[in-house]
């Protein structure tokens, strides 16, 4: 493996060596992205990409306040039912289309109607989209939405040439065209996504490179050591069992930003033939397993306590954290006795499939010996990333161990996980309590008035438990130490603004 994508880089190398020296800058990934289409990909991988090649409406700081991007300026309306933005006027899309408000009220009609779209559930508030002039655009909510602003900092405010999504239709995902700092040139399916330059782009004076090579490589020895021989400038989410060794690394730099996400296993609840099971059909059993895990001792293991254990969808030191519900401790025989008083006293076989890279498949190991011990067997399916995205969203999966970067308001680490028809519900999982309680929380600006609906959210999920949360990690990147300009963010996003490669 390791020879083989090596020699792979040094086949990239040598087909750019006629740019100027440092104008390809080439960042490792730990997977291959789904399809390149904002309105139907999932991957965290993926953003990474858009953050290079697909402008947004607005975006975050560091400090998650959220700022103008392709819009200039926006105001609400006293009941909180309508937003007007004011857009920029020096903005063409790759294709040399203009950007416009008739191009955001076409983007946000594919967002909604799009078939295979899975922004729905997250601009689902937006009743009518309207281009009151040429740059000013207004969109009238059918209730009050307090997310809305947060799902225009990520995909649903991603703005693409609205020409060109009408001619590929589903397949614009091949040739992607938006309005960011890189054009699309090429992709070779697990070995590379190549990005140029856009020469029209309204801040080209901010970004220091002829093009960005993304290289898929999920095993982390592999990415830092190509890193390591300059074949990398960057690389995403270092393990961090090779923190304290890149740290002591004098020819490299280390960056760290605590993520706003989490990990877990989701579990198919009623997604197809494959939820007949009996973790897929009965609470009890996954609240089992939930008890058989460590999560403390899981962290230690696998991260040398760099990351944070969990059993929400938020942080335990995040404001929307339910304290009622604090992590657990691990309680083998309450495990057992529940798989008893179930009707599985000799215990259950479950499959989980598991993304195939080294720490992915670690943390799986760890669970799989500690249910073991409750009577809990577990077959690992190890997978191609993009492969266990596909068969979870097509329901052909037991359980999942699959995790969520995180998103500014805490509707999007919960919302369309699990609500009746959420864009990324694989589980299926169906409530009328808790769609009640997810959809009243969107429709107030008040703090209290949310955490009341969240906690009771929360609470609903501690017990029928779809997803069995496990850690919330830290985003850790190793750069080469001639690179500058880098700024973490929580979001896990590589910001390519301000970035340089000195010689």
């Amino acid at each position: 493996m390791r020879i083989f994508k090596t020699l792979g880089l040094a086949a990239i190398l040598a087909a750019t060596t006629s740019l100027a020296q440092a104008q390809d800058l080439r960042i490792g990934l730990q997977e291959d992205p789904d399809v390149l289409d904002p309105d139907q990909s999932r991957t965290f991988v993926g953003r990474i990409v858009y953050a290079s090649l697909c402008d947004k409406l607005v975006d975050i700081t560091p400090d998650l306040e959220i700022i103008p991007m392709l819009a200039t300026e926006w105001e609400w309306n006293a009941e909180g039912t309508e937003l007007t933005m004011k857009l920029r006027d020096d903005v063409t899309f790759h294709d040399g289309e203009p950007f416009n408000a008739a191009a955001v009220v076409a983007n946000i009609d594919r967002s909604q109607n799009f078939e295979l779209s899975r922004r729905k559930s997250e601009v689902k508030s937006i009743v009518s989209t309207e281009a009151v002039d040429d740059y000013t655009v207004k969109f009238t909510l059918g209730a009050p939405d307090a997310t809305l602003l947060a799902q225009f900092a990520d995909r649903s405010g991603m703005m693409l040439s609205p020409k060109a999504t009408a001619e590929a239709g589903e397949a614009f995902g091949l040739n992607p065209v938006c309005a960011g700092p890189f054009t699309f040139k090429e992709r070779i399916q697990q070995d590379r996504i190549v990005l140029e330059k856009f020469a029209d782009y309204y801040r080209a004076d901010e970004i220091n490179f002829d093009s960005v090579t993304f290289l898929p490589i999920p095993d982390t020895t592999v990415r830092l050591a190509n890193l390591r021989a300059g074949d990398l400038h960057m690389l995403e989410r270092l393990a961090a069992t090779d923190l304290a060794s890149a740290e002591g690394d004098a020819g490299l730099k280390v960056e760290k930003a605590t993520s706003l996400g989490y990990q877990g296993i989701t579990i198919n609840i009623a997604n197809g033939p494959k939820a007949e099971n009996p973790l897929g059909q009965n609470a009890a059993v996954r609240k089992a397993l939930s008890l058989a895990i460590d999560r403390n001792a899981l962290n230690q293991v696998v991260f040398e306590g760099a990351f944070a254990a969990g059993n929400q969808p938020f942080s335990p030191t995040s404001p929307w954290y339910n304290a009622d519900f604090p992590v657990p401790e691990r309680d083998v025989e309450a495990a057992k006795a529940l798989l008893a008083e179930a009707g599985f006293a000799d215990g259950v076989t479950i499959e989980v499939q598991v993304a195939n890279n080294p720490v992915q498949t670690q943390v799986m190991q760890v669970v799989q010996a500690m249910a073991a011990e409750a009577g809990i067997t577990i077959e690992l399916a190890a997978k191609e990333f993009a492969t266990l995205l596909a068969d979870q969203s097509a329901g052909e999966y037991t359980a999942s161990q699959i995790g969520w970067s995180g998103r500014v308001d805490p509707d999007g680490n919960i919302h369309q996980f699990m609500t009746t028809g959420g864009g990324i519900n694989d589980s299926k999982y169906s409530d009328p309590e808790m769609d009640r309680l997810l959809n009243e929380a969107r429709l107030s600006t008040d703090t209290a008035t949310r955490k009341q609906s969240y906690n009771a959210a929360i609470a609903k999920q501690q017990e029928d438990m779809p997803i069995v949360y496990l850690y919330h990690q830290v985003w850790i990147w190793a750069l080469d130490d001639a690179i500058s300009g880098f700024v973490p963010y929580p979001d896990g996003m590589i910001r390519l603004h301000g970035v340089s490669l000195s010689e």
